[in-house]
C-alpha cells in the first residue's frame, strides 16, 4: 500500500460530506489512527522524560554539565553519558519530526476530502491553543515547556505541506546546519575572552600593573565561568528557590522570558523548524507509516546507531577529559544536530523493525496508547514531577543523584504504559486532548466510548500493506 493510501485510510481528522449543520471536518477516532506513528510519539514522549528529570531533580547547568550537581562519578557519570550518547536531543529530534509528521496528517486527507479552506481555519486554531497551553505550562508548572516552541514554529508549516520530500528535506537539513555555523562563533568568541584573561593573569603574575583592558577581560571571563558553572552559594539560592511556589514563579518569569525570546529566535527556531521540516517530508515517504521494507529499517538503524553514536561518544568523552569546560562545551555544539539526527533515525529504523515484525505487541499497543495521550502525559510529567521535587510538594529538588532520578522517570513510565491504554478503553481521547479538540473546533466533543463507538485500538499495517 502506497503512503498515500494509507493516509487515505487513516486520517487524522475524519471529514464527512454532509450538508447544512453537520461539520465539514470533526477529531479522528481511535481506530482510524496509524499505530506506527503513536509507538513512535509514545516512545519520544517516555524519552524526553530522561533528560527532563534532570532538569525537573537538579539545578540547571547540571543537564550539561555533570560535575555542577548531581555527581560526576559511577553510575552518575555513566547516566550522563549513555544519556549523551543515545537520548539527549535525540528524543526532542523524533518528537518534533512526529509534529512535522502531524501536520502532513493532518492536512492532506482533509483537503482530499474538499474540506477546503476549512483545513487552515481548524489548523491555525489548532496550534494557536497549543502556544496557549504552552503560556500557561511554561510561567505556571515548569520553565522547560517546549509546547510554546512548537505552536510557533508550526504556524510557519501550513504553507509547505504540499511542498515535495526532497524540498523539505534539503530545508530542515539547511536550518539544522546554521546551528553549527552559530556554535562555531560562539566558540571564537569565547576562546578569545578566555585568552585575554590568561593573558592578562600572566601580566599580573608577574607583578605587573593591569590595564583597566585587561582588568575588563578579567572579570568577563570570571562572569562567563560564573555563568557556566555556579558557584556553591548561587547553586544553594536556587535549590532554596524551589522550596516555594511564589519564589519559584519569579524566578521562571526571568527565565521563560529569556528561552522563549533570546534562545528561541537563536538556536530554536532551527533546531525545532528544521526536525519538523524533515517529520514533514518522512511522513510523505511513508517511513512513518512503516511502509518501508525490513531491510530498508534495518540500513536505516544500522546507519543512524553505526555514525551517530560513535560520533555523540566522541564529544562525550571530549566533554569528560575537558572538565566541562565552557569552550570545549560549546564547540562540542558543532557535531550536537549531526549526532541527534543520526541516532534519532537510528531509533526510527529500530522501532518500526519491532512494528513491522509484529513483536512485543504487548509493549507496542502501550506505547502507541501513551504516543495518543501525549499531550495528557507530557503535561502530567510536568504537573507530577514538580509535585515531586519542589517545595509545595515531597521537596527532593537537588537532593537525589544523577543516577537515582531515574527511579522517578521508570514510575512514571510505569504508570503511564498502565494507565494510558486504561484510559482509552473507555474514552476516545486523554484529558487533555478532549480540552485542545473542543476548543479547537469551538463544541464540546464526546468523550465517553459508547456501544456504537470504533473501538479504541490503533490501526494496525499489516505485513501485507507494508512490504
Amino acid at each position: 500500500m502506497s503512503p498515500e493510501a494509507v493516509l487515505a485510510t487513516s486520517p487524522d481528522h475524519i471529514l464527512t460530506r454532509e450538508t447544512g449543520a453537520a461539520p465539514l471536518i470533526a477529531p479522528v477516532e481511535s481506530g482510524e489512527r496509524i499505530s506506527s506513528v503513536d509507538v513512535l510519539r509514545g516512545v519520544a514522549l517516555l524519552g524526553i522524560l530522561l533528560m527532563n528529570i534532570v532538569d525537573f531533580g537538579l539545578p540547571g547547568v547540571a543537564y550539561s554539565d555533570p560535575t555542577v550537581a548531581g555527581g560526576d562519578k559511577g553510575p552518575n557519570l555513566a547516566a550522563w553519558f549513555v544519556n549523551q550518547v543515545l537520548f539527549e536531543g535525540k528524543m526532542r529530534a523524533l518528537f518534533s519530526m512526529l509534529f512535522g509528521a502531524g501536520v502532513i496528517i493532518l492536512t492532506s486527507r482533509a483537503e482530499e476530502r474538499g474540506a477546503g479552506a476549512s483545513v487552515a481555519d481548524i489548523y491555525y486554531r489548532r496550534t494557536l491553543w497549543l502556544v496557549v497551553f504552552g503560556l500557561l505550562h511554561a510561567y505556571f508548572i515548569w520553565g522547560g515547556d517546549i509546547l510554546y516552541f512548537y505552536g510557533v514554529v508550526g504556524l510557519m508549516l501550513y504553507p509547505l505541506r504540499k511542498a515535495t520530500p526532497k524540498a523539505l528535506l534539503i530545508a530542515g537539513l539547511l536550518l539544522l546546519a546554521v546551528i553549527p555555523l552559530k556554535s562555531v562563533r560562539e566558540t571564537r568568541r569565547l576562546q578569545a575572552m578566555r585568552d585575554k584573561a590568561v593573558a592578562a593573569d600572566r601580566v599580573a603574575a608577574a607583578g605587573r600593573p593591569l590595564t583597566d583592558e585587561q582588568r575588563d577581560a578579567q572579570r568577563a571571563w570570571t562572569e562567563e565561568l560564573k555563568k557556566a558553572k555556579p558557584d556553591p552559594e548561587e547553586i544553594k539560592k536556587e535549590i532554596a528557590d524551589h522550596q516555594s511556589y511564589w519564589k519559584l514563579f519569579m524566578r521562571r518569569q526571568y527565565e521563560v522570558v529569556r528561552s522563549e525570546s533570546i534562545f528561541f529566535y537563536r538556536f530554536g527556531v532551527y533546531d525545532i523548524a528544521g526536525m519538523m521540516l524533515i517529520g514533514m517530508a518522512l511522513m510523505k515517504l511513508g517511513v512513518f507509516a512503516a511502509l518501508r521494507s525490513p531491510r530498508w529499517y534495518a540500513a536505516l538503524a544500522l546507519c543512524g546507531y553505526g555514525l551517530g553514536a560513535p560520533l555523540n561518544a566522541w564529544v562525550g568523552g571530549r566533554l569528560i577529559a575537558s572538565h566541562f569546560e565552557p569552550v570545549t562545551s560549546t564547540l562540542s555544539y558543532t557535531a550536537y544536530d549531526l549526532g541527534r539526527l543520526l541516532v534519532a533515525l537510528g531509533h526510527v529504523g529500530l522501532l518500526m523493525l519491532i512494528v513491522k515484525a509484529g513483536v512485543l505487541r504487548w509493549l507496542t499497543a502501550r506505547l502507541a496508547a501513551v504516543g495518543q495521550m501525549a499531550l495528557t502525559n507530557y503535561l502530567t510529567h510536568g504537573i507530577v514531577c514538580t509535585l515531586v521535587f519542589n517545595g509545595y510538594g515531597f521537596g527532593l529538588f537537588g537532593k537525589l543523584e544523577r543516577y537515582q532520578l531515574l527511579y522517578v522517570v521508570l514510575a512514571i513510565w510505569i504508570f503511564q504504559l498502565i494507565i494510558s491504554p486504561v484510559w482509552l478503553r473507555h474514552f476516545r481521547f486523554g484529558p487533555a486532548e478532549w480540552v485542545w479538540r473542543s476548543l479547537t473546533y469551538w463544541q464540546r466533543q464526546p468523550m465517553r466510548l459508547d456501544a456504537s463507538s470504533p473501538a479504541a485500538e490503533t490501526l494496525a499495517v499489516s505485513p501485507q500493506e507494508t512490504g
